[in-house]
């Protein structure tokens, strides 16, 4: 007669969710809705090398670092993903908190620009990539105006960025379209949910 072994478990991963989308669409706004009233959802915070905007905290919506911080970062493969966005600031995802957060079996969601997005894919395929889209361009145009956080200068260079990002629109699996913001962050916790 053999002792009776406990059933092993099997490690439980989740599947990682990239939420990415054209400038001033809202991935922000729609994260911290998700942070707010889901807090089972594990949300990565990126490492920017832009200063931060008003409101913004470290930690919290964004790592800011230095250049040469963010230097280390790259030279020692500590990001996921990492590019220059509007031709200016360095945006990255540390790896570790990803790896650690999709290990623990939480519902995981990287919200980023679609270059990392891009990185994203050639290296977690398995993920579901989810783009934000704007009701219309005009309310694209409107909702990075009325932020008032640009100058002239970056709002144009930024809406430039923005029609090529919406182009690549069919290079994800799912389309949200941030009519609002509650309700686009509760469809993209609902499409985390199905596996």
């Amino acid at each position: 007669m053999t002792d009776a072994q406990p059933a092993s478990t099997p490690e439980r991963r989740s599947r990682l969710v990239v939420l990415a989308g054209p400038t001033a669409v809202g991935k922000g706004t729609v994260a911290d809705d998700v942070r707010r009233n889901h807090p089972d959802v594990w949300i990565s915070v990126s490492a920017t090398t832009r200063p931060p905007r008003p409101g913004e905290v470290n930690g919290v919506h964004y790592w800011f670092v230095s250049d040469e911080e963010f230097d280390r970062m790259i030279a020692e493969d500590d990001l996921l993903e990492w590019a220059v966005v509007h031709k200016a600031a360095r945006y990255g995802t540390p790896r570790q908190p990803v790896d650690l957060a999709l290990a623990s079996g939480r519902p995981a969601m990287l919200e980023i620009d679609l270059q990392g997005a891009r990185q994203v894919r050639t290296t977690m395929p398995d993920a579901l990539f989810v783009f934000l889209k704007p009701p219309s361009w005009d309310e694209l145009v409107r909702r990075l105006v009325g932020r008032g956080t640009e100058t002239e200068e970056e709002r144009t260079r930024r809406l430039d960025t923005a029609r090529e990002e919406l182009a690549a629109e069919p290079e994800f699996d799912v389309t949200i379209v941030n009519h609002e913001v509650h309700a686009a962050a509760d469809q993209l916790v609902s499409l985390m949910m199905l596996d």
